[in-house]
């Protein structure tokens, strides 16, 4: 079963191991990197280990984007030996999940490079449509909050 956890002593140093495929690197930026942004912004910055019972197979970091007053997807990934099994799209779904239930927000946002077409297909897929916008060399996408639910697992 696919759940999200939250990143502790116990599992980090397994998060940090995590990579993903090397023409992917130009998509996405360490977890060691993302994680010190989670710490900077800890007030709204939500960071998880995705696992599949007890294997961690991935990381998800969503937040609060306080200059535009919104919640985003702010990082997310699947490491290379476990991509292509289904844990990105049900990991997607538990962390907007997590952010519709504790927050309730109307929308919800997240960039894409121009180019991950994987991602961006898989962002389509939960709901996510582009708004047109490009800002920091990222495609703006946003999704309507009242569409989409997983029941799945997360855990505090």
């Amino acid at each position: 079963m696919i759940s999200l956890k939250p990143i502790t002593r116990e599992n980090l140093e397994e998060v940090l191991e995590l990579r993903v495929n090397e023409d992917q690197k130009k998509y996405v930026i360490s977890n060691a990197e993302s994680l010190s942004r989670a710490y900077v912004y800890s007030e709204t910055a939500y960071p998880f280990a995705v696992y599949d019972d007890d294997t961690i197979v991935g990381f998800i970091m969503m937040g609060y984007y306080e200059v535009k007053a919104y919640y985003t997807l702010w990082e997310f990934m699947i490491d290379r030996k476990f991509q292509n099994k289904g844990y990105g799209r049900q990991a997607l779904k538990l962390g907007l999940d997590f952010i519709r239930d504790r927050f309730g927000p109307v929308d919800i946002y997240t960039g894409v490079t121009p180019g991950n077409i994987i991602a961006k297909k898989l962002y389509e897929s939960v709901g996510f449509e582009g708004t047109g916008l490009v800002e920091l060399g990222m495609e703006e996408m946003k999704l309507k909050c009242n569409k989409n639910r997983l029941e799945g697992r997360f855990s505090d």
